[in-house]
């Protein structure tokens, strides 16, 4: 992970978008990190440490975006008591569909976050993006063709438009 200065420079105002951006992907690696408390619970022990190391990397990433949300002039909103699970997790098989699914939904807002800053931030964005979509990969065993940009991985039907598609995961759930 990148130490690189997030804020803006004194004077320099922030990219429109940017705090909006920053807050979504905390919202997304709060719901990450409760999300590994249930992987961790239900994972194989075949499997337990890839557990471990990714709700290690969602707990900094999460701490990260905290001060980067200060330092961009907002409040970090805190994690939620609960997270509502996209499915239920009563295996292993199912804990490692979780996982895939959380760095999805965090490589969608990290995604988004690349779009709306620029310099440090942008490159620390990028970075953690490309992270998720590895262990995305590693969990399902598979690939996307754009992770985090899920408009751009199916094709556009008869009357959708290039770019119109769905906004990313929404951050309340997981």
């Amino acid at each position: 992970m990148t130490t690189a200065r997030t804020a803006p420079r004194d004077g320099d105002a922030p990219p429109e978008g940017a705090l909006d951006a920053a807050q979504h992907a905390l919202r997304a690696e709060h719901a990450a990190v409760y999300g590994y408390g249930v992987v961790g619970g239900r994972i194989g022990e075949d499997r337990r440490k890839e557990a471990r190391e990714g709700h290690d990397a969602h707990r900094a990433r999460r701490d990260t975006l905290h001060r980067t949300v200060r330092d961009l002039g907002g409040e970090p909103e805190a994690s939620a008591a609960a997270y509502a699970l996209p499915f239920p997790v009563p295996d292993a098989a199912a804990a490692a569909r979780l996982a895939a699914e959380l760095e999805e939904r965090v490589a969608a807002v990290y995604a988004d976050l690349v779009r709306a800053s620029e310099g440090g931030l942008r490159r620390d964005a990028a970075g953690a993006l490309r992270e998720a979509a590895v262990r995305a990969v590693r969990w399902r065993g598979g690939s996307v063709a754009f992770p985090g940009l899920a408009e751009r991985s199916a094709p556009a039907g008869p009357t959708d438009e290039p770019g119109d598609g769905p906004a990313s995961a929404g951050p309340s759930e997981l």
